[in-house]
């Protein structure tokens, strides 16, 4: 057998290649070191060596030109090393860009990486959108604008599936984790968590990023009746003393839901800039019909505001735990706040087998004005009140009818609270009406 000549930088430079076959040159000073030469002429290096008696071949990551002899040399002589001492450099690199590969494609598929991208690029367009993130697992961080820097919810859906990708994802796993929430005693959250799973999915499938929605015929935990929820007197009160143990920031926010009839975005994103003594003004961009509202805020309504902690932030908003960004995590303070709720009228009633029918947040606008019904209150004051475009004045009425009712709104502002303050008490002497006066000033 010929001895193989030591490669040399001009040898290595003028060895052509054999457009029939590939070539394998050794390297007679680095036992193991070969020039690889394919057919088109590219140069290559790679080492050959035994691990347990099997030859191996390890390809070295940079051909020549980029790799010079000299360091291909280094690079077979370190592999020879480490394979002398039981270990295996080409597996080690096929690991490497197995777990690369991986990588990549968890980026690409991976479950929580499409949650974040499905966020940051669709569901922003809702604006309950931080509450899909909320139900999908994430929750705001820094930055409630970037879902990128969102935290993982422990236990959500995010941790549980990971870096799974979103394909693997099967029907029974959904199933799954919505039983596991409503055996929680949550079966509401559990169809809201169904539709953002779903949604999800359904944007996975037009992205290409899976074929079919494993959520498609899953079908709701839970029936839902139509919205007409009232709460009871007794509801409201146990609600209220519930929302005195909830604390800052929900608690005061379930009080001034039920005084004030306004929307949940709309009070959990208030800023001290929008209030005016008895006047709160909420701006056109955070009102849901698009139109700027004037609300009079009742005694009962400032006592509440004027109990709220000082949180500091440039954007002064006065429902915050970070100065910076409006509340989130609903669902959670909800689950709270019915909880206490129960605990509070069993022990009122003595009796640990009673339930509380299922109610929303939103159904405390509804109790707001089926409340101030009882009390007498014209329907288009309710209304002009609630912010309520489609009205019992319409046609040509609406049009000619530029009055806003300030005075009527405002003595019906504070029946309310007046009315509520009794049934929290239960004290009817509290439900005494004013019937005259009104705010500073009259807003459009």
């Amino acid at each position: 057998m010929a001895i193989a000549k030591a490669l040399t930088d001009a040898s290595v430079s003028k060895l052509k290649a054999d457009p029939t076959k590939r070539l394998e040159i050794p390297d007679g000073l680095m036992r193991g070191l070969y020039l690889v030469i394919q057919p088109s002429g590219a140069k290559s290096w790679a080492v050959r060596y035994r691990v347990a008696g099997a030859p191996r071949k390890l390809t070295l990551e940079r051909a020549y030109p980029a790799m010079s002899l000299d360091e291909a040399r280094d690079a077979a002589r370190d592999a020879i090393v480490a394979a002398k001492r039981g270990a295996d450099p080409a597996a080690q690199k096929a690991e490497i860009k197995r777990q690369q590969k991986s990588g990549s494609e968890a980026e690409r598929t991976g479950f929580e990486s499409v949650v974040r991208k499905y966020l940051a690029r669709d569901a922003k367009k809702n604006r309950s959108w931080l509450e899909t993130a909320r139900l999908l697992g994430l929750v705001p961080d820094k930055d409630e604008n970037d879902p990128k820097s969102f935290r993982v919810v422990p236990g959500g859906i995010v941790e549980a599936w990971g870096q799974r990708s979103i394909a693997d994802i099967r029907r029974g796993e959904i199933i799954e984790r919505l039983d596991a929430i409503v055996d929680r005693g949550a079966p509401i959250v559990a169809n809201r968590t169904l539709a953002a799973v779903r949604r999800l999915f359904n944007w996975a499938v037009e992205r290409d990023m899976i074929d079919a929605s494993p959520a498609s015929a899953v079908k709701a935990p839970t029936p839902e009746t139509s919205r007409d929820r009232v709460l009871s007197d007794d509801e409201i009160r146990w609600a209220w003393k519930a929302a005195d143990g909830l604390g800052y920031p929900f608690g005061p926010i379930v009080k001034l839901l039920l005084l004030t009839g306004q929307r949940r975005e709309e009070v959990g994103g208030m800023a001290a800039g929008e209030l005016d003594g008895a006047v709160w003004t909420i701006p056109a961009e955070r009102a849901k019909n698009g139109q700027e509202h004037a609300v009079p805020l009742s005694a009962a309504s400032l006592a509440v505001l004027k109990g709220l902690p000082k949180v500091a932030g440039k954007r002064k908003l006065m429902f915050t735990t970070t100065g910076e960004t409006s509340v989130s995590g609903w669902s959670r303070a909800k689950e709270q706040l019915d909880a206490a709720m129960l605990r509070i009228a069993r022990e009122e009633r003595q009796d640990e087998t009673f339930e509380i029918p299922h109610w929303t947040l939103h159904d405390l606008r509804r109790t707001a004005a089926s409340n101030m019904a009882r009390l007498g209150i014209a329907v288009h004051v309710v209304e002009k009140l609630l912010n309520h475009r489609s009205g019992t004045i319409k046609g040509v009425a609406a049009v000619y009818n530029r009055h806003t009712y300030w005075d009527e709104r405002v003595t019906a502002a504070e029946a309310l609270g007046r009315h509520l303050l009794a049934v929290v008490t239960q004290d009817a002497a509290t439900n005494v009406v004013a019937l005259h006066g009104s705010s500073k000033r009259e807003p459009a």
